[in-house]
């Protein structure tokens, strides 16, 4: 017995629903998808802006503490001695900042006495103006930054916002920044020219028992401060506030820059930045619509062709209904023609995906509507993810393409691939590739060319070539180059400086200068002879820099037992007195396969840090254990008990030229923990730097057992 089939209208009705129905489920994917992508652009680029800020903010707390630590290096420091050390600033434009000055404290009863002192050291015209009775903190020598008139002789503690930062910065012992309020040296000004600002002051204290002499002080108007930053970090396309606590404790906006786009500020993001002591609020605001990529007219596109394609396919149900005899035969026979030519293409495209499985570089092939035809797995793991499921207009969003500087997005226009389907030709254009696959990003160049599909439409093919460790190589020695530069730089600077002031006390005892003179020329032979000594410490260090990196292993059983009590004899040997000697422990070591010179230079640097950083009036405690691991290797401990590795940093120890920000006081380049890593990892192993629970920090490293294999070793060929 035969089923009754459905009418004709039927049919076509129930094609029409379904076609409608998926067109709709298609339409709201796309605009979530979207929603989704305006959030990430959100994230990414509030993140970026974050970034800038702390970058910009941490840069001026460092100057500060830089400065402070140079003016409490001087053995008289006096007002000439300060401006010599602050002059540099003139020079670096810093951005919002009035003046930097040096203040020292003075009781009421101590005024008088203060200002004659510091007559004497180079301020003569100095006139010290107390405000009220009680402790005070006087001007007594500065350079402006901005033009502005000298504050000499002020007493800071007139205004709430910078007395109470001097309090809390001698109290720390660290940077501290002022609530925000309105400078004294901007109080003439009209009220529309005053700017909401602030204060940055850092201690300076002399010698090994921390004698404190007073603060270097920066003073910023808030505006000019952040105004360059905000504009690059929100590019036309976000509103930036950066905020503060006022005198009154309640939030002030420091600076603020609009968008160029307009529309609703749906999107709202707010972030903490740190600042010295404090912490500020950076809030950031943008319309969806606005941000790349975040906002399309695909959606809606898609959804008016899937409801003509359900038309269209509503009245083909109608027609092949009507006639439905002869459209069978009519499907049968296209049936048999598709599957012959299926059968085909599949053997071309078997052929053609060996070839490209079997190459390193990735190959990608677009048809003429901008949709991938294929890519090779290379190609897939150069990007990070498969084909797209739409054109052009998608690749920036799914693959997350952006200029060689990992911030701007590249413009589609000009994709290599797009430019070669409208006929041009690129070679070995570098973009960055950064989605949530590949958060730290990978660096591809990409060489396209125009080609002529089967039914004569032009298509195109590319050409993409890994060069992620090619730019870190460069990068690295950009960096390397920069800091080479200004690190050989300053000791020069300091030479040629006290080297001219030795020639001038050599002159004056030449004229009959007497004693001073030819102390004073003694003086600048030792700060000459000091600067000689850090450039022959940098030099050394940047060559083992580069021997750790390039120079060929020469691996040997070593007896790690007798090589750690060779450094610690070397290290303690020269040391007097009970006080300074160093508690160390040396426990079992197992002999490990390595090149000894090169294991030597990693304890060496090891001990000696923990030496080196060690509170001052306490003697270094060292314990150095040894320990074999399930896998074979050699896990080696160093442990002290010093000044430790503030939190969040004892990965970045071990960067290039990176220095903890407790360890300003003790003199190196940031180059030791960079040496060791190198040398470890070529040995195969791992270092790493963990707290304490005493106290100090722990150093652990690994490295291969005597008689292990070295095939896993990095140089070994």
């Amino acid at each position: 017995m035969s089923r009754k089939r459905p009418g004709t209208a039927a049919l076509s009705a129930m094609v029409a629903a379904i076609g409608c129905a998926v067109t709709l489920a298609v339409f709201t994917a796309l605009v979530r998808r979207e929603n989704a992508a305006a959030e990430v652009q959100m994230d990414r680029r509030t993140a970026a802006a974050a970034e800038a800020v702390r970058s910009e903010t941490r840069r001026y707390v460092e100057i500060l503490r830089t400065t402070a630590a140079a003016a409490g290096a001087q053995e008289t420091l006096t007002a000439t001695e300060y401006g010599h050390i602050v002059q540099p600033l003139k020079t670096m434009k810093l951005a919002g900042a009035t003046a930097i000055v040096l203040i020292v404290p003075a009781a009421d009863d101590e005024v008088a006495e203060v200002q004659q002192r510091w007559r004497r050291l180079g301020s003569p015209d100095l006139t010290l103006t107390p405000k009220g009775r009680g402790e005070h903190a006087f001007v007594v020598a500065g350079i402006p930054l901005d033009g502005t008139r000298p504050l000499g002789g002020i007493d800071m503690t007139q205004a709430v916002a910078p007395a109470d930062t001097l309090a809390q910065a001698r109290r720390s012992g660290q940077p501290a920044v002022s609530d925000t309020y309105q400078l004294l040296v901007d109080r003439d000004l009209p009220s529309d020219q005053r700017q909401n600002s602030f204060v940055m002051a850092a201690p300076v204290f002399r010698g090994a028992e921390q004698h404190f002499l007073g603060w270097v002080v920066l003073g910023v108007r808030g505006q000019n401060f952040m105004g360059d930053t905000l504009q690059h970090a929100g590019q036309g396309l976000l509103d930036l506030t950066l905020m503060a606590a006022g005198t009154d404790r309640r939030e002030v906006t420091v600076a603020e820059l609009g968008a160029a786009s307009e529309g609703e500020r749906d999107l709202v993001r707010t972030v903490d930045i740190p600042v010295a002591d404090k912490r500020w609020k950076l809030r950031v605001s943008a319309p969806a619509a606005g941000l790349p990529g975040a906002r399309s007219a695909f959606p809606l596109s898609m959804a008016l062709g899937g409801l003509v394609l359900t038309a269209l396919l509503s009245a083909l149900v109608w027609v092949l209904a009507s006639s439905r005899d002869r459209a069978r035969v009519q499907v049968r026979a296209a049936t048999a023609e598709l599957r012959a030519g299926e059968a085909a293409s599949r053997r071309q495209a078997d052929l053609l995906g060996a070839v490209l499985d079997g190459i390193s570089d990735g190959v990608g092939v677009v048809g003429p509507d901008g949709k991938f035809l294929l890519h090779n797995p290379a190609a897939i793991r150069m990007l990070g993810k498969g084909n797209p499921e739409s054109g052009v207009e998608s690749w920036q969003s799914h693959f997350g393409l952006f200029q060689v500087d990992g911030v701007t997005p590249f413009d589609t226009e000009q994709l290599p691939l797009v430019r070669a389907l409208a006929g041009q030709d690129s070679d070995q254009v570098e973009m960055v590739v950064r989605h949530p696959a590949y958060p730290e990003g990978r660096v591809i160049s990409v060489s396209a060319r125009p080609i002529e599909t089967t039914a004569g439409e032009r298509g195109a093919v590319a050409v993409f070539h890994d060069i992620t460790e090619r730019k870190h190589v460069e990068t690295e020695l950009r960096g390397f180059a920069g800091v080479v530069a200004h690190d050989l730089k300053s000791p020069l600077t300091a030479v040629r400086g006290f080297a001219e002031l030795i020639g001038d006390a050599l002159d004056d005892l030449e004229a009959g200068g007497g004693a001073d003179a030819l102390q004073q020329a003694r003086r600048s032979a030792g700060k000459v002879i000091s600067g000689a000594v850090r450039m022959e410490q940098l030099i050394s260090e940047l060559l083992d820099y580069a021997a750790a990196r390039d120079a060929t292993l020469r691996l040997d059983e070593v007896n790690l037992r007798s090589l750690v009590d060779d450094v610690v004899t070397a290290r303690t040997d020269h040391l007097d007195g009970p006080d300074l000697r160093p508690d160390i422990f040396v426990g079992s070591l197992p002999p490990v396969q390595a090149d000894p010179v090169l294991l030597r230079q990693v304890i060496d640097n090891l001990v000696g840090n923990a030496i080196k950083y060690t509170p001052p009036g306490q003697a270094p405690r060292i314990d150095i254990t040894g320990r074999r691991e399930p896998d074979g290797g050699v896990r080696v401990q160093v442990a002290d008990r010093g000044i430790g590795i503030p939190d969040g940093e004892h990965a970045l120890v071990f960067d290039s030229f990176h220095r903890a920000s407790n360890g300003g006081a003790h003199p190196g380049t940031g180059l030791g923990l960079a040496i060791c890593r190198r040398i470890v990892e070529r040995h195969g192993g791992r270092i790493e730097a963990a707290p304490n629970p005493g106290g100090g920090t722990i150093f652990a490293f690994t490295i291969p057992a005597a008689g292990q294999t070295t095939s896993n070793l990095v140089g070994v060929v």
